[in-house]
Formats: C-alpha cells, sequence, structure tokens
C-alpha cells in the first residue's frame, strides 16, 4: 500500500488530524504525520494562525519539505488547510510523487513552479461556502482547468475544517464523504513503472 505525508493545519496535529490519519491506516496505508508546530496545539484558527505568522509560511512550508526528506520520494501528499502549503509544493517539485490531496486551501500553481507535474493526480476537496477557501477557489478551478489529473470536490456548507473531529468545525457527513474519497484516491493508483 502507498505511503502518505500528512501535513497538519494552522491549529496544529490535533486530535482529529491523528484520527484521519488512523483511519487511513486503517485501509492499509502507511502515513507520516509531521508535526510542524514541534508539539504546540491552538484551541482557536485565530490563536493558530497568530503563531504561523511569527513563524512565517516560509518556514511552515520549509519545515515540512526538511520533514519528508527523509521519506521515500513515491509518495501521496495530503494538506489540511495550512498543510497544503508543503503539501502542494512537495507535489510539484519532488520527483517522485504519487499524488497530492489538498483539504480546506489550494495554493496558486506557479507559485511553486510553472505548471502542475504530468502524470500527478490531485484533488482540492472544500466547503463552498468556506469563506477562507473562497481566496483559493480561483486557484483551485485553475488547477483543474489546467490539468487532466486534477478534481475539484465542494461538499455544501460553510466550515473551514470540516474534516477535524476534534474541532467544532467537524462536519460527519461531509467528513465522512471526503475520507471515502480519499481512501479510493489512494488505492486507485498504481505505482508508477
Amino acid at each position: 500500500m502507498p505511503e502518505v505525508v500528512l501535513f497538519h493545519h494552522a491549529q496544529g496535529l490535533t486530535p482529529g488530524v491523528a484520527a484521519f490519519a488512523d483511519e487511513l491506516r486503517g485501509a492499509g496505508h502507511t502515513v507520516h504525520t509531521p508535526d510542524l508546530f514541534e508539539g504546540r496545539t491552538f484551541a482557536s484558527l485565530e490563536e493558530g494562525a497568530g503563531h504561523v505568522e511569527r513563524i512565517g509560511f516560509g518556514e511552515i512550508t520549509e519545515r515540512g519539505v526538511r520533514a519528508a526528506g527523509h521519506l521515500p520520494q513515491d509518495v501521496f501528499y495530503i494538506g489540511f488547510s495550512l498543510g497544503v502549503l508543503p503539501a502542494q509544493k512537495l507535489a510539484q517539485t519532488r520527483a517522485g510523487a504519487r499524488g497530492a490531496l489538498l483539504f480546506h486551501a489550494c495554493i496558486p500553481v506557479p507559485e511553486f513552479g510553472t505548471a502542475w507535474p504530468d502524470g500527478v493526480p490531485v484533488q482540492v476537496h472544500a466547503m463552498e461556502a468556506d469563506p477562507f477557501f473562497a481566496e483559493d477557489a480561483d486557484a483551485a478551478r485553475a488547477l483543474v482547468s489546467g490539468s487532466a489529473d486534477a478534481e475539484l470536490f465542494l461538499y455544501p456548507g460553510d466550515q473551514h475544517l470540516f474534516a477535524d473531529r476534534s474541532l467544532p468545525s467537524y462536519t460527519p457527513d461531509a467528513a465522512k464523504l471526503l475520507t471515502e474519497r480519499t481512501i479510493e484516491f489512494l488505492g486507485s493508483r498504481r505505482v508508477r513503472p
């Protein structure tokens, strides 16, 4: 089964992110969950965002890149919101990437290169009325229109971190569907020769 690198969101490596990783493990995948905050978690998105601003988005991205450096190259990258930064950068720039799942966010492709790499499938998952995703919706649509291997899934609702069961924003039906789609995505991608 494929290996996965799962990057957490701005509230840190929460029990909900860990539970999501466990669901993927239960489906037979090896999942790595780098802690970009060195053990810190935050009670609110605002507190976490303040921490990220002090550290810097560039540093968070590079922490993720360094964390993946010792892992095999032929892995899938998953990012929850803030975690999309390192996940997307690695999927676009690290040779051998098997695919990417971008939850709750999408960075414009030119941020990390001129085009999405051929043969690297990607899915973007977000709620259609998520005010945070509204800033990223154009980037997601551009990614999907520019790559045959890209899909955008929009869920009804306005919650941002709807797939983290440890947060008040958790939305069970949408999270269940996202998890099912994730497991299907990971299971349908064969090892490239």
